[in-house]
């Protein structure tokens, strides 16, 4: 259902594009983007993995994990949000792109299973701890993936950030922000969006 859901939302889109934005004056310009899992700092959200460790870790409890050899298409915010504008100023300057669909998501060959997030977060955060959890409330997929070369290819976008430097950047951003200092954590959000824009540079 999750997955059939995803390619319904394709089609109406689709449908929309054809049915009321295909004339050749049209100037509202469409496209799709699809993202991977995103993680980064300031993401609260329920039954996702990272805010699920930090809620949990901040209280010095072991947080409960479902599947730990599942295998995600992580990345961070800021590489999804780089993948956005840049579609955004192609589709722009090419009209051809109206219409089409993009994944963004880290390289295949550089997807991680849940445990190795975990193993990876705990090399920064040493005193970090987790159980799994044996009685599984819902059915979920193994591996998921992203193929990202269509995005490479026609808007020249790539992912910045590997799975490393992505990790310390949000463990970074929640040790800033558990310590209850909005002038910090406004600090450190700012030096880690300065942090990738000088990688970018360098690419």
């Amino acid at each position: 259902p999750y997955g059939a859901s995803k390619s319904a939302a394709d089609i109406a889109i689709n449908s929309y594009v054809k049915s009321f934005f295909n004339k050749k004056n049209n100037n509202n310009l469409i496209a799709v983007a699809r993202a991977g899992n995103v993680i980064g700092g300031g993401d609260w959200s329920k039954n996702r993995l990272i805010p699920d460790c930090i809620k949990s870790w901040m209280k010095n409890k072991a947080v409960e994990i479902r599947n730990p050899n599942s295998t995600r298409p992580w990345q961070h915010v800021f590489d999804v949000i780089l993948g956005y504008l840049t579609l955004a100023v192609k589709l722009k300057k090419n009209k051809r792109l109206h219409g089409e669909a993009f994944n963004f998501g880290p390289n295949m060959y550089k997807n991680y299973k849940v445990i190795e997030i975990l193993k990876k977060s705990k090399e920064l955060w040493p005193s970090v701890k987790w159980k799994i959890k044996t009685k599984k409330n819902f059915k979920e997929n193994h591996l998921l993936n992203l193929d990202n070369s269509k995005a490479k290819k026609y808007i020249k976008w790539k992912p910045v950030l590997n799975i490393d430097n992505s990790i310390k950047l949000i463990l970074n951003w929640y040790k800033s922000f558990s310590l209850k200092n909005k002038n910090q954590t406004k600090k450190r959000s700012l030096e880690q969006i300065n942090y990738f824009e000088k990688l970018l540079k360098n690419i």
